[in-house]
């Protein structure tokens, strides 16, 4: 077949795939279970003929003279050299193998050129190139141990002892559950992982909250309490001393406590998002209160859980009470205007089909959910350690924060549907009056405090213009601050590590990307930035106390806690 032959054909393929692919998109689906979805009136694919035309003279121009070196003996370097999919020896050796992940390349660089001269709406373009680059990270040659050199050469070197290893590490994952993206064995929350000293000093059956030694001599008088995300477990803030934000806390002088998350089961497969925001935030902010004496604390919410204490906070402004001083929001979203990535799983369609299938009852499983975010950074999250672990019997190495990244969580089927619909796909939170919660008309243009919002730039969970959005809703002082790389890593970088670098700028204009023209950059951790910003929040410092609780709250048992430890 001729390359214009070739060409055509590749162009009906891809065509009649993505029709398919997109038949599939609509919900949290191709992901997340694979739900069907109906589609009433599926857009036929129309493509800018310019751009179709420029990458078909390139794709035949680039085809022929990777042939015409493909017919040479000597392995010249080539795109895919640098890729570390196929950056081996091993495949730059074997001219076959070169050959092949080479081929793979252009094709992948032709086929994304194509995604990106699909003619329609943002979110169809979205989708489109999301299959795309979904298909594509599944059909690379590395993925497949007929094809992969490097794995053929380490099954060769250890006799096929690689080869065995790799059939016991895919056992083992199939009876986990999940692909290992760490040596699990290594990790133990409360041995090596979540280790900072404290008690439980309250629970019910949404959490478990716990209160951390003191440090230091004196504290501030108002304590501090942090609202992780239900959606995964608190410890990403306490996975080793060196890299703990709850330690860090603790040795600034606050006086600190943590809302440790139940793990859903089937008794809670009922709870909605009321009760969430009723008896879990609502209810740390007043404990906490009562524990330590303080008419206000400050509070932090970090991602979803940032979304659920800002609307616990709105429903008791709603109530005539203000119990909170002073707020941070971490990679959190409150306008739900830009979602980034994760929009393409959004419509009409997948809401009614959760609402349909939990909205009165169930469990949205915590693995369906951990698939979907590894999904985003497919390469990365995925194929990377299928080859690993099962091409090439490789244990991957020991790292805490994918061990916790593998600690999934489940979610009550109610909240969850009511989350999609009221925040992700319908914005409802900055809609003043829209939303009634525990029995409130929720209006976040109330939330008066000072605030400190955080936003990271590669955030592909809660892209920067996300973050940066709650500057426009907040109505009292704040203070933003953009953190180098992503969801994660972001926010867990302490100063001591001198990694990384952080934007600021007191002027908060109408975008983001007005505001990033006149930021400053600064080296290192934005730890240190926020600390001096809380520390003014804080109040004067006071002795600090000798015993966990109070005298109505006792300690129930060491930190972490029971809670945190139950496997999904």
């Amino acid at each position: 077949m001729n390359s214009e032959a070739k060409w055509a054909e590749m162009a009906r393929q891809f065509q009649e795939t993505l029709e398919s692919s997109m038949q599939n998109m609509g919900s949290p689906s191709v992901l997340m279970q694979g739900l069907p979805r109906a589609v009433d009136a599926l857009p036929a694919l129309q493509f800018d003929p310019t751009k179709l035309l420029e990458i078909q003279q390139a794709y035949i121009k680039e085809a022929s003279a990777l042939w015409n070196k493909g017919l040479s003996p000597e392995v010249e370097p080539t795109a895919a050299s640098a890729d570390r999919r196929f950056a081996a020896e091993a495949w730059h050796t074997n001219p076959l193998a070169h050959f092949s992940a080479s081929s793979y390349m252009l094709n992948s660089q032709a086929l994304m050129g194509m995604a990106d001269a699909v003619e329609g709406d943002e979110k169809t373009k979205a989708r489109v190139r999301f299959a795309v680059e979904q298909w594509l990270a599944a059909a690379a040659p590395s993925n497949f141990l007929a094809l992969n050199a490097d794995a053929q050469k380490k099954a060769i070197d250890t006799q096929g002892e690689s080869i065995a290893q790799g059939l016991q590490n895919l056992m083992h994952d199939m009876r986990q559950g999940h692909v290992s993206m760490t040596d699990e064995s290594i990790f133990e929350v409360g041995k090596n992982v979540a280790t900072t000293e404290g008690a439980v000093v309250y629970e019910n059956a949404y959490f478990q909250l716990l209160e951390y030694k003191p440090l230091t001599a004196k504290v501030f008088e108002k304590p501090f309490l942090l609202v992780p995300p239900c959606i995964n477990k608190f410890y990403i803030l306490d996975l080793q001393p060196a890299n703990s934000l709850i330690r860090y806390a603790v040795e600034q002088g606050h006086r600190t406590f943590v809302v440790s998350w139940r793990n859903p089961d089937e008794s809670m497969q009922d709870k909605t998002w009321d009760d969430y925001i009723e008896h879990a935030a609502i209810e740390a902010i007043q404990v906490t209160r009562e524990i330590t004496g303080a008419k206000t604390i400050n509070a932090l919410g970090f991602c979803v859980g940032g979304t659920i204490l800002a609307t616990a906070l709105a429903v008791l402004a709603a109530r005539g009470e203000k119990p909170v001083s002073s707020v941070t929001f971490l990679t959190s979203l409150l306008d739900f205007s830009d979602t980034g990535i994760l929009d393409i799983f959004i419509d009409e369609t997948a809401v009614k089909f959760r609402e349909m299938q939990m909205g009165q009852g169930g469990l949205l499983k915590g693995q369906d959910l951990a698939s979907t975010f590894s999904f985003l950074r497919p390469n990365d999250l995925v194929w990377n350690y299928v080859v690993g672990n099962y091409l090439k019997g490789e244990t991957p190495p020991p790292f805490d924060l994918l061990y916790w990244n593998s600690d999934s969580t489940n979610l009550p089927g109610p909240f969850y549907a009511w989350y999609l619909r009221n925040t992700y796909y319908e914005n409802n939170l900055v809609k003043p009056g829209k939303l009634t919660v525990c029995g409130q008309p929720i209006d976040l243009s109330k939330l008066d405090m000072p605030a400190y919002i955080y936003g990271s730039r590669e955030d592909h969970i809660v892209p920067i213009q996300g973050a940066y959005a709650s500057t426009q809703v907040l109505q009292g002082t704040k203070r933003f601050v953009m953190g180098a790389s992503g969801h994660i890593a972001g926010v867990i970088n302490p100063p001591a590590k001198k990694k990384r670098s952080y934007w600021t700028s007191d002027k908060l204009v109408a975008t983001h990307d007005q505001w990033l023209a006149g930021a400053t950059e600064h080296p290192g951790s934005w730890w240190s930035d926020w600390s001096a910003w809380l520390k003014r929040q804080a109040g004067k410092q006071i002795a600090a106390p000798k015993t966990y609780g109070s005298r109505k709250y006792k300690a129930i048992e060491p930190a972490p806690g029971r809670y945190v430890k139950v496997k999904a």
